[in-house]
């Protein structure tokens, strides 16, 4: 849907017909397959995120009744919690992380690590978990990822992790909650 409207602007505005790159005026075949990476940069990249089944999608009106304010700040207004204030930083036990917001499993314990910053660190994510996205609100890209199912903002993925990865998926602990092994994981939320 929004797609078709962000089409639809391209199909009026003269402006983006004659787009300049590098000096060389754009196709319009390149301009359509480039929309959703500019709207990307702009910070619309949920907006193009793509629609499927298991997804769940609530407006924020929903979403501020069923998380606390901090939750939902950090996973929906993509903010950023203090380092050190999570008490997940120093959970140790083994277990699972899932999305505070959905409950669809993250993380396994085994992957997380003391990374010195203050916030829950990974190495790995559980397969199909987690969606990225480019970041610019510090003005150079960094790359952000969310849970694959709510869309909920869960840190920045870096390049200074341990092996065998080389990742440091950098976490906000109030996006995330916490199931020690043994216990079952909550059901995802509908």
């Amino acid at each position: 849907m929004f797609l078709a409207a962000a089409t639809d602007v391209y199909e009026k505005s003269s402006v983006l017909c004659n787009f300049q790159l590098k000096g060389t005026t754009m196709k319009r075949r390149q301009m359509l397959k480039n929309i959703p990476l500019v709207l990307s940069a702009l910070g619309f990249s949920r907006m193009v995120r793509a629609q499927n089944p298991a997804q769940l999608v609530k407006d924020k009106a929903e979403w501020k009744k069923l998380l606390s304010t901090n939750a939902y700040l950090v996973l929906f207004e993509h903010g950023t919690e203090r380092a050190g204030t999570s008490p997940l930083n120093a959970e140790k036990r083994p277990g699972t992380f899932v999305c505070a917001a959905c409950n669809l499993p993250l993380f396994d314990a085994a992957h997380k690590y003391e990374s010195g910053t203050g916030w829950p660190s990974f190495f790995q994510p559980l397969p199909n978990a987690l969606g990225t996205s480019t970041d610019y609100k510090l003005v150079y890209p960094r790359t952000e990822y969310h849970c694959v199912r709510c869309g909920g903002h869960q840190g920045h993925i870096f390049n200074d992790g341990p092996k065998p990865t080389g990742k440091r998926y950098c976490n906000n602990g109030v996006a995330l909650a916490f199931v020690p092994q043994g216990q079952a994981l909550p059901a995802l939320r509908t």
